[in-house]
């Protein structure tokens, strides 16, 4: 594809075989997303097979993208192609560069001008040999019904080169003739150019991606059968053990079962200091292993690992689509015969006004190859691919263009609280019996919780040791409590709005509201059946994340407002909220009264939700835009629309930033690439704008605007006050 005309035509084409849901196409990264209907696998292949024929009928060549990291065959496949690039760029320019020196000299009042044959001799090889390629692409988009900026370079060439040839047959060895195949044949070579450079610079927009899948290496030892072996990083399965020794990087994700060490894992998450890491520990493939031998089971195949989610969600995020390059590809469909009306227009004006075929045709060329729209067609694809590649970098995942979009107008930030401002991981440091024994009670407590994922669950589980007993029946509510049988008792483990509403009352004495004041979270035990009563109290203490305070700072400091939506006690909230530095808190709240808080939060502009747990989901897909922690629970990850890789709240403040400055790139790439069209094309249907100008001007356009979004591969997050730059 050449330009966002092409973009269209092929969508078209893709939304029009049977099945097809949705189909995005990208310039940048010549990738077509489909989402479509199949029954099976087999209709799948031959759906596959029908999407890819749909392409080829208009003109253009299409392959299924495989799973993973380009193979062999398709990375010699790229390096000949740009060895074949590069070798007709140069043939087009030892061409046409003879063409080109009497102008150049004639800047210094030297007159030289080759004989005619010699001008049609160097100029027909690159109009018809290196310049076939806009013949093939124009002629099938002509074929289609359709326009694209192959076809404006072949027809404005060929009336430059096709006017020289007939002038020179016209002169019969007279004097000789103005020609101008120079302008054919300059024209092809800067093209050519331009697009050499313009591929070159978007293969550095998706640099980001590739360094990230080289991070895994290509053979692993494996202990097997008390023996290392050493494997292809595909053959490693689930249950596997790997050796890792000093210095290498971790191949995949698992969990150190012998050797301590030091992790380096900034190249993944972003965190710049090494963790120490021991047995128990888990690890994340791409991670550098410091001075200790490792021996590390395997939790995922390298195909469902860290580094190929990250992978897949920015490869998802840089073939989708902004709101407003869908606009720019509905425009190119009709700018194209609109170029051609003008130029059409201009060559009959020039010559009605009497400045002869020559002139006129000459002015419509400058109109034809100033008008392409390649510029156009890549100002938001090349900066969204490099503004989503430079997030990945510092662990920060951004699923698609429309949370990019939403990110960069972002005015309220709301946050949970435990595991986003809080770690996440609260200890049990208090108790009080009522009508059992601490020990009993914790017992109870335990076997309610032991099945379940919450971090409060986690802390009873962990501090009542091994579960003799577990509950059966079990029935979670969320954000209020739990239900369950033990031994034939009916018990409740909750707050206190949730016993209230089974009919156990609150404790008689303030030890619970003297937890809950001093910031705590207050869990209560009682037995439901047969009798309603209350059994004992539990005190949660959990602790605010370091860099929780600077990102509230940072943020208000911008203009969002932050606000605290949690499910905890307004006490706990309180505590918490004045920590960090929070005004507005909503506490107590319930996972549907999350989403009402969040539209009322719509009144001043957009809202983002920031989360990591079951009860978060609702909001985060409901918010303008959800921003899931790391490590959070998987459905709050496929709500969100960013991924922080790292469960560090300050990773919050680097997402909004690289999502206005893509936003802000993705602007000035239109500005520019519009420029060059609106100012240009009138320009060159005055004649103040030559073929071979207009040219370079067409090339310099795509060259300037992909090397603006490149400006945005430089990103580096800010760090948080106190800590190193990462």
């Amino acid at each position: 594809m050449t330009c966002a005309a092409c973009v269209a035509r092929v969508e078209r084409a893709l939304r029009a075989v049977p099945g097809v849901v949705s189909a995005s196409v990208n310039l940048a990264t010549e990738r077509a997303t489909v989402a479509m209907v199949a029954a099976d696998a087999a209709g799948a292949e031959l759906a596959l097979a029908a999407l890819v024929a749909a392409v080829e009928r208009i003109g253009y060549d299409a392959r299924p993208v495989a799973a993973g990291p380009p193979d062999a065959a398709a990375r010699a496949r790229q390096a000949g192609a740009d060895r074949a690039d590069l070798r007709h760029l140069a043939w087009a320019a030892l061409l046409s560069l003879p063409l080109l020196a009497p102008m150049l000299v004639g800047a210094f009042g030297l007159h030289l001008m080759l004989p005619g044959v010699l001008q049609w001799a160097l100029a027909t090889p690159v109009q018809f040999w290196l310049g076939a390629r806009f013949y093939r692409a124009g002629g099938r988009a002509l074929a289609a019904g359709a326009g694209n900026m192959d076809l404006l370079v072949a027809i404005g060439t060929s009336a430059a080169y096709g006017l020289s040839v007939w002038t020179l047959a016209r002169s019969r060895g007279t004097a000789m003739p103005h020609l101008y195949f120079e302008a054919s044949a300059v024209v092809i070579t800067l093209v050519l150019l331009g697009k050499w450079l313009e591929t070159r610079a978007r293969r550095g927009t998706a640099e980001a991606l590739r360094a990230l899948r080289a991070l895994a290496p290509e053979r692993v030892r494996l202990w097997r059968e008390g023996r290392e072996i050493e494997v292809p990083l595909a053959a490693v399965a689930p249950g596997d053990m790997v050796i890792v020794r000093p210095g290498e990087r971790v191949a995949v994700d698992g969990e150190i079962v012998e050797g301590m060490t030091e992790l380096d894992e900034s190249l993944v998450t972003g965190e710049s200091m090494p963790v120490a890491a021991g047995p128990g520990a888990r690890v994340i493939g791409g991670s550098m292993n410091g001075s200790g031998l490792l021996r590390v089971r395997t939790r995922l195949a390298a195909a469902d690992g860290t580094l190929e989610r990250i992978a897949r969600l920015v490869e998802h995020a840089q073939a989708s689509k902004a709101p407003i390059q869908r606009l720019v590809d509905q425009v190119a469909e009709w700018f194209v015969p609109v170029v051609v009306l003008l130029a059409a227009t201009t060559a009959t004006t020039w010559w009605a006004v009497g400045a002869g075929a020559d002139v006129a045709v000459l002015r419509a060329v400058a109109v034809l190859v100033i008008a392409c729209p390649c510029a156009l067609g890549l100002a938001t694809p090349a900066a969204l691919v490099a503004g989503t590649g430079a997030a990945a970098r510092a662990g920060i995942l951004i699923r698609d263009a429309a949370a990019l979009e939403q990110a960069a107008s972002i005015r309220t930030v709301a946050f949970d609280k435990t595991g986003t401002l809080t770690e996440g991981r609260p200890r049990l440091v208090a108790s009080r019996a009522y009508g059992a024994t601490a020990d009993d009670a914790l017992a109870l407590a335990a076997a309610l919780q032991w099945g379940s994922g919450h971090v409060l669950a986690r802390a009873v589980v962990a501090a009542a040791g091994p579960v003799p007993e577990r509950a059966s029946a079990i029935v979670a509510a969320p954000g209020l409590g739990v239900t369950g049988d033990v031994h034939g008792r009916s018990l409740l483990l909750g707050s206190e709005r949730f016993l209230a509403a089974h009919g156990v009352a609150a404790p008689d004495d303030d030890w619970a509201g003297a937890e809950s004041r001093a910031g705590r979270t207050v869990a209560l035990l009682a037995e439901r059946a047969p009798s309603p009563r209350l059994l004992a109290a539990f005190s949660f203490a959990d602790t605010c994340r370091p860099s929780a305070p600077a990102t509230v700072a940072a943020l208000q400091q911008a203009g969002i407002e932050c606000v605290l939506l949690t499910g905890d006690q307004p006490q706990s909230a309180a505590a918490l909220a004045g920590e960090v530095g929070i005004r507005q808190v909503h506490a107590g709240v319930l996972p549907e009264d999350k989403l009402r808080l969040i539209d009322g939060l719509r009144a001043v502009g957009g809202v983002a939700m920031v989360g990591d747990g079951v009860n978060d989901a609702p909001a985060l897909a409901a918010a303008d835009l959800g921003i899931a922690m790391g490590g959070g629970a998987d459905v709050a990850v496929a709500a969100a629309g960013i991924v922080l890789v790292r469960a560090d709240p300050w990773a919050v403040v680097g997402a909004l930033d690289i999502a206005r400055r893509t936003r802000r790139r993705i602007r000035v790439n239109l500005f520019f690439a519009s420029v060059y069209n609106l100012a240009g094309v009138p320009l060159a249907a005055l004649g103040v704008l030559t073929p071979v100008v207009a040219g370079a001007a067409m090339a310099l356009s795509s060259v300037s605007v992909v090397t603006s979004a490149l400006l945005l591969a430089r990103w580096r997050p800010r760090p948080p006050p106190g800590r190193g730059v990462n």
